[in-house]
């Protein structure tokens, strides 16, 4: 775990890895951290085997927040390899260009500029916008989400750990999130961000 954690830390794992550290931590008896990190290897391999040791971990039957679309899956999949897509993005931009510069300077007619302008749209659009859904894990036992972000909010849950959720935004000490397809705060001390 010493080698792993800095590694860990520093956002440089992979799914072989975070089994390891997986295994340690339940080991040890950390089932919090087990199930932090089998909740980032779902991210990365969805599978219902790690749905069920995190059930186990956990002990509860049910877990919302693990469903993953194939929408969810392909948007996953353009964040994980973003660098080469901007990279191959960035040389098409630059073919382009030279296309544009050899066509002009044969011909007295001007040549089309709508694929540079398009491939420098979508360069400008996958470096600022494509992201992963923001989501946390439910760590601190027992958590309540509530309907306003307020100590005076109504109950909406009472939830253990090992639920994962869609972070909206944060105020102050809360998370506006999802939950079960409605709107609801948590408090930020009880989410692990993923």
């Amino acid at each position: 775990m010493e080698i792993y954690a800095p590694n860990y830390q520093k956002g440089l794992y992979s799914p072989s890895m975070l089994l390891k550290m997986a295994f340690i931590a339940e080991g040890t008896g950390d089932k919090e951290q087990a199930t932090l990190y089998l909740s980032k290897y779902y991210d990365l391999n969805p599978n219902t085997q790690t749905i069920s040791k995190i059930k186990t971990l956990t002990g509860q039957s049910t877990l919302y927040g693990y469903e993953v679309s194939d929408g969810g899956r392909f948007v996953l999949f353009l964040v994980e390899y973003k660098e080469i897509i901007v990279g191959l993005l960035t040389l098409f931009l630059l073919l382009s260009l030279i296309s544009n510069w050899w066509v002009g300077k044969k011909m007295d007619k001007s040549a089309s500029y709508w694929p540079t302008v398009l491939l420098i749209l979508l360069i400008f659009l996958a470096n600022n916008f494509l992201q992963g859904p923001r989501t946390g894990l439910i760590t601190h036992s027992p958590t309540f989400i509530v309907s306003k972000p307020s100590a005076g909010g109504e109950l909406v849950d009472r939830v253990e750990p090992g639920h994962r959720i869609k972070i909206k935004s944060g105020k102050d000490i809360w998370y506006e999130i999802e939950w079960k397809n409605k709107i609801a705060y948590i408090k930020k001390d009880h989410i692990t961000r993923l």
